[in-house]
């Protein structure tokens, strides 16, 4: 199986970490959005954010792998996915305060908010809204790294959907929790991206150079 050797190893290895990283980035970016809600409404919109998230992927990864055969599309997949890393060290940057109310609100540690507190404005619905618009952008991020980390290692592919569906499933607010107590575990993530970004740009341009070229001449 290709997985047993050193390149599928490797390609897992890093399939995991972004696996591990995006799922949580999303989990907190779920539980940023709830915050402002009423507390006898946050786990619905948190349990919307996790399906979404959980369906979305599931559709992205039917699909993904079949558009990365189209020349082009892995170019455009690394510049999308170098946009990303940009996104993460913007985030990994800002206030951990309200990371910190995320996390808590993910595990319903937080404390309950009294009526008139003006941080409960949101309604269900335009939370539920808010949730799923970040979820097709962040479902398809992972999607796409996984598949670009997997290269052509098929089981390793599977496997790291796989994974992506059930941590986000499953694990998702214990995986947010461990990501803001130990940063360091997210900036390793956020290099493995930008050098799957960067590997997924090189072959595309190596792909599409002889196409150009051919224009050109």
């Amino acid at each position: 199986m290709e997985i047993f050797t050193a390149a599928g190893f490797s390609a897992l290895l890093q399939v995991i970490a972004i696996d591990l990283v995006l799922a949580g980035d999303n989990a907190i970016v779920i539980g940023m959005a709830a915050a402002g809600l009423p507390s006898d409404q946050r786990k619905k919109a948190i349990l919307i954010g996790v399906l979404a998230a959980t369906a979305l992927r599931i559709l992205f990864a039917t699909v993904t792998v079949t558009l990365l055969e189209i020349v082009g599309l892995v170019l455009a997949g690394g510049i999308l996915l170098l946009w990303v890393c940009w996104k993460m060290w913007r985030e990994l940057r800002t206030n951990h305060a309200d990371e910190r109310e995320a996390t808590e609100l993910l595990s319903n540690t937080a404390a309950e908010r009294k009526a008139g507190d003006p941080g409960a404005r949101k309604t269900l619905g335009q939370a539920a809204m808010q949730i799923v618009v970040a979820d097709v952008s962040m479902s398809l991020d992972n999607v796409l790294a996984v598949a670009g980390a997997a290269r052509d290692h098929f089981p390793v592919l599977v496997i790291g959907l796989v994974l992506s569906v059930a941590l986000m499933g499953l694990a998702a607010s214990f995986i947010a929790k461990l990501l803001h107590r130990h940063r360091w575990i997210a900036y390793i993530g956020l290099l493995i991206i930008l050098y799957v970004a960067l590997d997924m740009i090189y072959r595309g341009a190596m792909e599409v150079w002889p196409h150009v070229n051919d224009a050109i001449n």
